[in-house]
């Protein structure tokens, strides 16, 4: 039985991975930090699935000790601060726990178990204000935010710790991937929330800020499985992981609100206070290498998984909205 640690098991990718690899098998090892109130909603169906050990990216003898008591064959790094918008008024935070944590990681598993497998999690957000179209694992990085620029730090500390150390060190360039797990502060569940809220008579708007920014948006659940597959390799390597596809927010507006029977344009208002300070206009990555090596294949497109996540969130908010009306009866 093989055994996998995953940082970040909680937030949307690790709960997916989690999933695939209990699937498969694996003894699945979750790192969490302890914290007065944690949250498990996206781990709740298999929580008691999960071993879970301790753990502080920004803290090294915490990641050793993981490490040790895990002893596993792959290590999957997802935990950073991953919101974008929240890297400029916290830029030191997102440096700590986005970049200097991968090398605290790496160290961790050099020193305890070098021949563990290692996965980074690196962003399409490294290409920033793109240099070439589409991206691929050659394009040079242009990031355009702390966020973007601690993931290349994380990205190149990877690369460095393989070429010095000759561990198995691999990095996902994945580009933006959603699921109904993704966070209400993420761009595409901030839609599907608010559509079910403004069908549901909760909501009566929606403030966006540019809604013709162009992305290459996928399902999380088909991301992890490249992922998974990159530890499988003869030899370590980076990969693009994408659609190969560019849709802009309006299009998502559009699929969205036009999946409940309403008119985005009724209701949504830009509001310059969503505007980046420095704005990535596009990203469309070129996923052929991951084809081809991997063997890895698409099986959500744009529209089903637009569509997925409003299903999702009118159930959610459907129910939150009855619970609501049964307690002001009851008041």
């Amino acid at each position: 039985m093989k055994r996998a640690l995953i940082t970040g098991v909680t937030g949307q990718d690790g709960s997916y991975l989690a999933e695939f690899l209990l699937d498969q098998g694996y003894q699945v090892y979750g790192m969490r930090r302890r914290t007065s109130t944690p949250n498990y909603e996206n781990v709740e169906h298999i929580k008691t699935r999960i071993n879970w050990v301790s753990g502080d990216l920004t803290d090294l003898a915490s990641l050793i000790e993981a490490m040790r008591v895990s002893d596993p064959d792959e290590v999957y790094n997802l935990a950073a601060q991953s919101f974008v918008a929240a890297s400029w008024p916290q830029p030191l935070a997102t440096g700590h726990l986005t970049a200097i944590s991968v090398t605290n990681m790496l160290e961790a598993v050099r020193i305890v178990k070098p021949s563990a497998r290692f996965y980074q999690a690196s962003s399409s957000e490294m290409f920033g204000k793109v240099l070439e179209t589409p991206q691929k694992e050659t394009t040079p990085f242009y990031p355009r935010s702390p966020y973007g620029v601690a993931k290349v730090y994380g990205h190149w500390i990877t690369v460095n710790y393989r070429e010095s150390f000759g561990m198995f060190a691999c990095s996902g360039i994945l580009f933006n991937h959603e699921s109904p797990r993704r966070g209400v502060e993420f761009v595409t569940r901030k839609v599907s929330d608010a559509v079910a809220r403004i069908k549901l008579g909760l909501a009566t708007e929606l403030r966006m800020g540019n809604i013709d920014a162009l992305r290459d948006w996928g399902f999380a659940g088909d991301y992890i499985k490249a992922m998974w597959l990159m530890l499988q390799q003869d030899e370590p390597d980076d990969f693009v992981i994408s659609t190969g596809e560019m849709h802009t927010v309006r299009e998502l507006l559009e699929v969205a609100f036009s999946h409940v029977g309403l008119d985005y344009r009724d209701y949504v208002v830009i509001d310059p206070e969503f505007q980046r300070p420095a704005e990535v206009d596009l990203l469309l990555g070129d996923c052929t290498k991951a084809k081809e090596k991997l063997g890895w294949e698409l099986e959500v497109g744009f529209e089903q998984l637009v569509k997925m996540m409003v299903d999702e969130d009118m159930k959610r908010v459907g129910h939150e909205a009855a619970y609501q009306l049964a307690m002001s009866v009851h008041a």
